[in-house]
């Protein structure tokens, strides 16, 4: 099981941070591996929410599903989410802290078997572009302060 975590203190309210991270028509523009991405289900955002998208790993272009497996508005959404070659639960928990908001990222996965020796350097890079996402995010709703 391969796991990585990254946060980041946005100087914005929890309110304003989770309003942009939840609308996913904002992920291209904060997530590099994000090209597209949109709800495919009916209703508004919760539990159940089934998402699809577009994304680029290890230079290949992918497609990939997610479902929401937990919804706490402005506190926590947790999505299990598949395509390519890895599985992966991610958790984005959003806290009130001193000056803003605490934004912390943890993903939990499996990875294919094709990536067999590569995997620790994936896990690597990966780990580095989660960070990158974060910084990038930071400068954009900070910018718009």
């Amino acid at each position: 099981m391969a796991r990585i975590e990254a946060s980041v203190v946005i100087n914005r309210p929890v309110e304003e941070v989770f309003a942009y991270v939840d609308d996913e028509g904002n992920a291209p523009k904060w997530e590099s591996y994000i090209l597209e991405e949109e709800q495919t289900s009916e209703g508004p955002k919760g539990v159940g929410t089934t998402l699809r998208g577009v994304g680029r790993f290890l230079g290949q272009r992918i497609e990939f599903t997610a479902e929401i497996t937990d919804y706490e508005p402005n506190r926590r959404v947790t999505e299990k989410i598949s395509g390519g070659p890895i599985s992966l639960e991610e958790t984005l928990t959003f806290e009130p802290v001193e000056g803003g908001t605490r934004l912390t990222i943890v993903g939990e996965g499996e990875t294919g078997g094709s990536l067999g020796m590569a995997e620790r350097i994936v896990i690597r890079m990966f780990q580095r572009d989660v960070e990158a996402n974060l910084a990038r995010l930071k400068d954009i709703l900070e910018a718009e302060a």
